[in-house]
C-alpha cells in the first residue's frame, strides 16, 4: 500500500489544499487533510487505469455532482427504492417535511449511485440510507438523526438527545433492522416514490 501526503502551499495567493492519497489494489483514494476522518468525509476515488497509459485520471465526485446542489441546496436522502421499510420512512419523512427541506432519490437511481461516489460509497452499496448534504453526507444512524433535524417537532429535539447515544449503539441497532429489512418488511419490484 502506497501513501503520500500533500502538503499546503501558497503559490501567488493561490492555495492549494493539503490531501492525503492512498494507492491499494489499484485504486486511489484521495481525501482532504483537514477533514475530520468520520462517517461523513468526502472522498474521490481513482478507478483502476485499463488503458496502456500509466497515467490515471480522477474522477472528484463533489464536482462531478455539484449540479445537484446549484439551483437548489436541500439535501437529499438516498435510500433502497425497492424496501418497504424504506419506501414507508420516506413517505413519513415528506408527511413531516411540511417546510419540504429534503429532496429524495432512490439508491438504484444514475444520479443516486453518483451521490454514492460523493459520499464516498460504492454506487452499488444499497445497505444504508444516506443524507446528502452540498458540503457533507451522514449514513446509517448519523443519517437518520440529521434527518429528523429537519423535518417537523418533536423529531429534532428526540434527534438531540439520541446523538448522546454511543454511535456504535446506534449503528448496531440500525445495522440489525436494515440487514433484516427485507425479511421484516419485504420488498417491492419497482420504486414506489
Amino acid at each position: 500500500m502506497n501513501m503520500a501526503l500533500s502538503l499546503p502551499t501558497k503559490l501567488a495567493g493561490l492555495t492549494v489544499t493539503p490531501s492525503v492519497h492512498v494507492k491499494y489494489a489499484g485504486l486511489t483514494v484521495t481525501a482532504p487533510v483537514h477533514a475530520r476522518f468520520s462517517r461523513g468525509v468526502t472522498l474521490f476515488a481513482t478507478p483502476p487505469n485499463t488503458s496502456n497509459s500509466s497515467r490515471q485520471t480522477a474522477v472528484d465526485w463533489v464536482e462531478e455532482t455539484a449540479s445537484f446542489f446549484e439551483l437548489d441546496n436541500r439535501p437529499i436522502m438516498l435510500f433502497d427504492g425497492v424496501c418497504n421499510l424504506c419506501n414507508g420512512g420516506v413517505k413519513f419523512v415528506r408527511d413531516n417535511d411540511s417546510g419540504r427541506r429534503i429532496r429524495y432519490e432512490a439508491l438504484q437511481s444514475e444520479a443516486g449511485k453518483n451521490l454514492l461516489r460523493r459520499s464516498g460509497r460504492a454506487p452499488d452499496d444499497i445497505s444504508s440510507v444516506v443524507l446528502v448534504e452540498k458540503d457533507r453526507s451522514y449514513v446509517k444512524s448519523e443519517a437518520v438523526l440529521k434527518i429528523m433535524e429537519y423535518i417537523n417537532l418533536p423529531f429534532p429535539q428526540l434527534a438531540f438527545f439520541l446523538q448522546f447515544v454511543p454511535l456504535f449503539v446506534r449503528d448496531f441497532a440500525y445495522d440489525n433492522v436494515a440487514n433484516n429489512r427485507y425479511a421484516l418488511f419485504g420488498r417491492s419490484e419497482s420504486c414506489e416514490i
